[in-house]
């Protein structure tokens, strides 16, 4: 793959809207960019630790074992039906207490994200070992910084609206459907394998 197909696939792949893109925006608008953009590095070590694990842990695992894929998958959507119903109820709160996206959440559903599976074995070259793969991870690093910064700072275009009641709740369960939508796919899809 060119240098620019790897860009544009990779950039194109980022800024689909997906669970970590969803909790960036939510963040933008709970807590504005400056104070979100620490979950950028928890971002960027969830798709890195992600990739990694994918191709040279559970690839391996999953081609010996593709029961383990359903496994997997399961997992992923129990998370992220979890995430989603932690939103739905911080929206049903008049007044909702801290933050409800953190550098943990993030950091775990980053390694969950089923992007990170596209990564590590349809776009990143195959074959070698992780040093053959640095000049290409260095690259995709520096595109997950800019397209979760773009999350964040539009989801921070509604930090005010966010503050009212009813935009809270707004907010909060539009991010929870979102989810819930991105868990069912990934519930259907470990049972459909």
């Amino acid at each position: 793959m060119s240098s620019l197909a790897f860009v544009l696939a990779t950039l194109s792949l980022l800024a689909t809207p997906g669970p970590t893109n969803t909790l960036l925006a939510t963040a933008g608008a709970e807590a504005g960019l400056r104070r979100s953009l620490p979950l950028l590095a928890a971002e960027l070590a969830g798709y890195l630790l992600g990739i990694l694990l994918l191709r040279f842990a559970l690839g391996p695992v999953a081609a010996a074992q593709p029961v383990f894929l359903h496994l997997l998958h399961g997992l992923v959507a129990a998370y992220l039906g979890w995430l989603a119903l932690c939103l739905w109820r911080r929206g049903a709160s008049l007044a909702p207490a801290g933050r409800s996206v953190t550098v943990r959440r993030v950091f775990v559903t980053t390694l969950l994200n089923p992007k990170a599976i596209i990564f590590a074995f349809a776009i990143l070259p195959a074959g070698g070992g992780p040093v053959a793969l640095l000049p290409w991870l260095w690259a995709l690093a520096g595109q997950i910084m800019l397209v979760g910064f773009a999350w964040t700072a539009a989801g921070s275009v509604f930090q005010e609206r966010l503050r009212s009641p009813a935009g809270s709740r707004l907010g909060y369960r539009t991010s929870a459907a979102l989810l819930a939508v991105m868990a069912g796919a990934m519930a259907t899809r470990a049972f459909a394998m």
